[in-house]
């Protein structure tokens, strides 16, 4: 039987049995490095721009899960088991999500965003760094009830594959119905969310029609080029988690990836400013950080 390297024989430690090892800070950075590297190197993901106080926390939380006492400990499993390393990438990915998540996101998205894009006769969104789902599925809602849904094809990428799997499936928790209907209800709902879901036992699972309208595919922001020519971007609450370096890079895909006129919405903590691609932009909404590429 093939023995896990989720559950590696923990390396006895100084200061205690299975107890995480005092490291200077060099060593843990040079740590933090190698396993970056072998990353990269085995599986082509570079995350060497990303926040390193972020980072360095959800390595931590890793090793809880592990049970390895450095970070060093991690790069033999992650070099020889591609389930270790998908596992890994799931920490990494950090997907925190929700059903029409801010929901003056949305009404302003009505209000400010789509009576632009109903000028267009085919329309395409990208929803980058989707994680399980939720918020590309609240756009297929919206744009359903504002009559765009069949002229709408919506893109949805994450570079986890394991949160695009739960995305397709379109099945969420029954107990969390409760908070998502209350933010669809401040969002502008034309309706109720109750007619876009079945329920049974203890989940949901949407329609199909809302499902057949988004595609979902792997995406690396920090390493893959253009996605296409978009009318509207949505990436809200991922550059956060990224340096200044990926952020300017994303910035600039999103930029390659936008039609003239186009718009962009990011997270409510996330800005161009400062970046190489602020100029090109306007603000439409600032609370809710919606930008429009202008016409050039």
């Amino acid at each position: 039987m093939k023995k896990s390297v989720l559950n590696p024989k923990p390396v006895p430690q100084p200061g205690g049995a299975n107890q995480p090892a005092t490291l200077d800070n060099g060593l843990e950075d040079l740590e933090v490095s190698l396993l970056l590297e072998a990353i990269d190197k085995r599986y082509g993901y570079d995350f060497t721009n990303y926040a390193p106080a972020s980072l360095r926390r959800r390595l931590n939380h890793f090793l809880t899960l592990t049970g390895c006492g450095a970070i060093s400990e991690l790069i033999p499993g992650l070099l020889r088991d591609p389930e270790f390393f998908r596992t890994l990438i799931s920490v990494l990915s950090v997907p925190v999500t929700e059903m029409f998540r801010d929901p003056f996101v949305y009404q302003a998205i009505r209000r400010d965003v789509l009576p632009f894009l109903r000028t267009y006769p085919h329309l395409k969104i990208w929803h980058a760094g989707c994680a399980t789902g939720e918020e590309a599925y609240s756009m297929a809602i919206l744009l359903h009830e504002e009559g765009l849904a069949g002229r709408c094809l919506i893109y949805a990428t994450d570079f986890d594959e394991r949160s695009l799997a739960k995305a397709r499936e379109g099945i969420f928790p029954l107990a969390r119905i409760k908070e998502y209907t209350e933010n669809y209800n401040k969002s502008g709902a034309r309706g109720s969310l109750s007619e876009y879901y079945h329920a049974g036992y203890d989940s949901i699972i949407l329609r199909q029609e809302l499902r057949d309208s988004i595609v979902f595919a792997n995406h690396n922001l920090a390493t893959d080029s253009v996605f296409g020519e978009m009318q509207f971007i949505l990436c809200r609450n991922v550059l956060i988690y990224f340096g200044r370096t990926l952020q300017d890079r994303v910035l600039t895909l999103f930029m390659n990836s936008l039609c003239p006129g186009g718009f962009l919405c990011l997270g409510t903590k996330e800005s161009p400013r400062f970046s190489t691609v602020e100029e090109k932009l306007k603000i439409i909404d600032g609370k809710a950080k919606i930008y429009q590429r202008r016409m050039e």
